[in-house]
Order: structure tokens, then sequence, then C-alpha cells
């Protein structure tokens, strides 16, 4: 099994909230969302959150059992909140919570999951990579922010309609009709993005955070076959740094999107069992 993993702090004055790790015939990757006011909510923060939820994730998939990836998944949830649920308002809409992607190897099969706005590149034997994710809230978060349109930005106006914008947003969180992230409900497991392939269709996998996923869009330095191309040939450093690079000149010029952390796992099929 040969995985490379990278990750990068957005920023320096504040902790990685992503998180990214394997374990033999599977890897996981998780992207904590670092909502203002959650400090508030919760002591541990969101870093804690990824890191112990990305951590029991791991301890479930190196059993090697084969069990389900979205129990999996429920049973982590569960276990998180039950560590801090005492002491921390985890129902609050704001309190820490993450996205949630895993790639498994298991009788010659690549099972993944993805809850929330991470990236899985599927790199096909005989075709353009295919790339999946979950557009649940991508999709919310366009449909709430419709009524800003044609309104000034830095107006009076503007601030209110947007913190409706964000009301509505949270009161879609792991709620039918919006969109699931990893938080304190096990149920939104149930409702994550799943599939498979056969592990002969694949070259190999990558996981991409949010942060990570900017190469493409908005930044636009390479599609998604070049992000392939970077990954076979440079490996998941190199695509944060083109990132990096990207945000600095973006901010050179001015109005870049503050810089997001980010991770990657690459992960090598060949010579997997059963691979050819």
């Amino acid at each position: 099994m040969q995985v490379s993993l990278a990750t990068s702090a957005g920023r320096a004055d504040r902790p990685n909230e992503d998180f990214v790790g394997a374990v033999p015939g599977a890897v996981t990757l998780l992207d904590g969302a670092g909502i203002p006011g959650a400090e508030s909510l919760c002591s541990h923060g969101v870093a804690w959150y990824t890191r112990r939820l990305g951590g029991a994730l791991l301890g479930h998939l190196s059993r090697g059992d084969g069990q389900d990836l979205a129990s999996i998944l429920a049973t982590a949830i569960g276990e998180i909140a039950g560590e801090h649920g005492d002491t921390c308002d985890i129902a609050d809409p704001s309190s820490p919570q993450a996205t949630v992607a895993m790639v498994r190897a298991h009788q010659g099969r690549v099972d993944w999951l993805l809850l929330a706005d991470s990236f899985l590149i599927l790199d096909q034997t005989d075709a353009d990579p295919q790339v999946i994710t979950d557009e649940r809230e991508v999709t919310a978060r366009r449909e709430c922010s419709a009524s800003l349109a044609g309104i000034a930005q830095g107006t009076p106006e503007y601030d209110s309609v947007l913190a409706g914008c964000v009301t509505a947003l949270r009161a879609r969180r792991n709620r039918p009709g919006g969109y699931w992230i990893a938080k304190d409900d096990p149920r939104a497991a149930w409702e994550a993005v799943t599939g498979s392939r056969f592990l002969t269709d694949l070259n190999g996998v990558a996981l991409l955070s949010n942060g990570a996923s900017r190469i493409v869009s908005p930044y636009g330095r390479t599609d998604w076959p070049g992000v392939r191309d970077v990954l076979r040939a440079s490996g998941p450093a190199a695509v944060i740094a083109r990132v990096r690079q990207a945000e600095t000149q973006a901010a050179a010029a001015g109005g870049a999107p503050i810089p997001d952390d980010a991770s990657v796992a690459h992960w090598d099929l060949a010579g997997m069992p059963g691979w050819r």
C-alpha cells in the first residue's frame, strides 16, 4: 500500500482544522468547519473535533472487517459526541463539525464515502479521472445567498440580508432538503454519498479538502486531469504548493479568498491484492 499525505494550515495564527491519515487498506480525510463563535459552545475546538473523529475512523477502519462505511462513520460520530456532549453545547448548529471522506479497498473493490464538500478523484485505467463530491452544501449556500444579488456590499441592507442568509443556511444543516455534515448526530452518516468500483478499474484514488480543491476552482491553475498528473509526478505537497502560490498572487492583486487549510491524500493502488 503506497499512500502519500500532505496537509497545510491556511493561517499561521490558527490551528490546522483538517485531518488526513491512513491505515492498511484505507484512507480518511476531514475538513473541520471553523465557524465564528464556536469557541463559546465547545471548549475543545474544531481542530480537536476533527482529530478525535479522524482517529476514531482510522481505528474502526484498521479492523479490516469490511463493515459498511456509513456504519463506521455513524459509530464514530456517536463516540465523539459522547466524549464532549456533557460539557459542550454540541446540539447548537455552530458547534464543531467536519466534512468526511473515506476510501477503502476490500475484497477486490474500492469503496468510498463523502459527507459534505471534500473531493474524491478516481484515477480510472481507461478514461479521464472521475471526480466525486457532495454538492448539497454548495447548493444550499447558493440558494440562501441568492437574496444578496444586486445589493451593494458594505451597506446596512447588505449586512442585514447576509445575517439572514447565515441563519437560514445553519437551519438547513443536517436537515432533510438541506445538507449533511459530521457533527453530533450519527444519523448524518446515512445521508453520505457512497459508491464502489472494482479495484482493477482504477490506477489510484485521491482525496482533497475544499482548500486543496481551490487549485481547480476558483484559481484555475489546472483541471482535474492536471491534478491527477501533478499527484502522479510530484505528490500531494505539490498540489498544495500551487494553491499557496495562487493565493499569494491573488492577494497581491486584491480580493483573494481567505487562505484555507489544505489537505491531500494520494493512494497508488497498483500492487494491491486483486489489482490486475
